[in-house]
């Protein structure tokens, strides 16, 4: 395998998430819903381990693991926020306020701010899946590939068992309005977040098992940056702090991030 070659399957992954995007975009016009583009952000991500792993694989069995693992987490995270879109009645809060900033021209907007956005994204945060997928070296599995494996793998149970636990708390009425703060929500305050986070860096520490692709470590990063900083955690707070009483209180004794034992609530004086 050549770097050409390598540059030809990137290129390929170009033309099939626009195209992928593009069409889920005329789907949310169909639909006046530009949520449904959530639902495709982890299918995004395997159909681009696939595509890979179909068409440029390097060793074997690193090849299917990267690919594997990817498709996992993806085909999971697609279920989940499908089953959360299709149950909404209505758009995302989050569309839906650009929706009425930007007003009738919206609807062509969307194809480049949201969608097109995150085909760029996708793009990039999945760099150690492509390049780790397609590197022939070395011929045999190391010890990072172990250790990438089961970060991943603790990442996956992570944000899996945040989201059952958050789905089983909304669905019960007598929540209405309140704070998560049971089960993995006492440690930390996104454990859905922190465990996307963990799956991408152990991604990368299995590339990383291969030559010279430690520049991949920039898909990791961006996405860890926009699960902190932008529309992730920080974005998440900004609306919780105004809608869910005790919020607050449940930030000072919460880690944001990273798990942590939870402190003791504060006694009323």
């Amino acid at each position: 395998m050549t770097m050409s070659d390598e540059i030809a399957t990137f290129m390929l992954n170009i033309g099939v998430i626009l195209a992928l995007m593009v069409a889920v975009w005329a789907i949310s016009l169909a639909l006046r819903d530009a949520g449904i583009v959530d639902v495709f952000w982890g299918l995004g991500f395997a159909v681009i381990a696939l595509v890979t792993w179909a068409t440029n694989p390097g060793y074997g069995a690193r090849a299917a693991l990267i690919a594997g693992l990817t498709m996992l987490w993806g085909l999971r995270l697609g279920l989940y926020l499908f089953i959360r879109w299709y149950g909404e009645a209505h758009e995302d809060r989050r569309y839906a306020a650009m929706r009425a900033r930007r007003g009738p021209g919206f609807w062509w907007q969307s194809l480049y701010i949201v969608f097109g956005l995150q085909a760029a994204v996708m793009l990039i945060v999945s760099l150690p899946v492509q390049f780790g997928i397609m590197a022939q070296a070395p011929a045999h599995l190391t010890l990072l590939d172990l250790v990438g494996a089961l970060i991943v793998l603790t990442g996956l149970a992570f944000e899996s068992i945040g989201d059952a636990q958050l789905m089983v708390f909304k669905a019960d009425p007598a929540n209405k309005g309140k704070v998560m703060d049971r089960g993995l929500w006492a440690w930390t305050r996104h454990p859905n977040y922190f465990g996307d986070a963990l799956v991408w860096w152990g991604l990368f520490i299995i590339a990383f098992a291969a030559p010279a692709l430690w520049w991949t470590a920039l898909g990791p990063a961006l996405m860890t940056w926009f699960l902190i900083s932008v529309s992730g955690k920080a974005l998440l707070e900004r609306g919780l702090r105004k809608t869910r009483p005790g919020y607050d209180d449940y930030v000072a004794r919460t880690s944001g991030f990273i798990p942590l034992p939870p402190k003791r609530k504060r006694q009323p004086e």
